[in-house]
């Protein structure tokens, strides 16, 4: 696929720029005002959320690539977003605490042909045992705010990561494993 125009990455996260930056593609940012609220499992949230934000870019932007994506984090039956506040930021914290969860990501690109492709990504991750002094210590530092689980693995909470099983860049909110593959079979000039 030759690609006359930039890209449009449909997200806002400082994070989703610097790792679709690492391909050298010529992107533009679109944060999508899609509403976010979602039904089902983890990862059919996921992929809901990454398809209608998509969606909502690409209409108005008919002819451009558009890639977006979302990130949640699940334990047990429960499905953590973004805290809303600090108390919410260790209610999440205490239950990753000592344990394993999954973090899914949707990932939805629109092509200028109209084709839509989905994909997503799970990782395994397990946290270390971490008092709610330490916790607290974290939250204050204000990291966890605006972040899936209410952790930053590519932050400081990397300290209270016991083991990943899976692609840590799908952790970080873009999984590149997946994007090499689809971008290679779009065609698209990486590097």
């Amino acid at each position: 696929m030759e690609m006359t125009k930039p890209m449009i990455l449909a997200s806002a996260s400082p994070r989703r720029q610097e790792l679709l930056g690492f391909y050298g593609i010529p992107f533009e940012v679109v944060p999508s005002g899609a509403d976010e609220t979602a039904h089902g499992s983890g990862q059919e949230q996921v992929e809901q959320l990454a398809r209608r934000k998509c969606e909502d870019v690409a209409q108005h932007h008919p002819d451009r690539l558009v890639l977006a994506a979302d990130t949640l984090v699940c334990v047990d039956d429960a499905v953590l977003g973004k805290p809303v506040d600090e108390e919410d930021a260790l209610r999440m914290l205490r239950l990753l605490s000592g344990r394993e969860h999954q973090v899914h990501t949707g990932v939805c690109i629109r092509c200028p042909d109209g084709q839509f492709i989905q994909r997503v990504a799970t990782t395994k991750v397990r946290f270390l045992p971490v008092s709610d002094e330490l916790l607290r210590r974290y939250i204050a530092t204000g990291e966890p705010m605006d972040k899936a689980g209410a952790y930053a693995i590519q932050g400081q909470a990397g300290a209270l990561i016991a083991s990943i099983d899976g692609s840590p860049t799908n952790v970080i909110g873009l999984p590149l494993e997946v994007l090499t593959e689809v971008f290679q079979q779009l065609g698209l000039p990486l590097f």
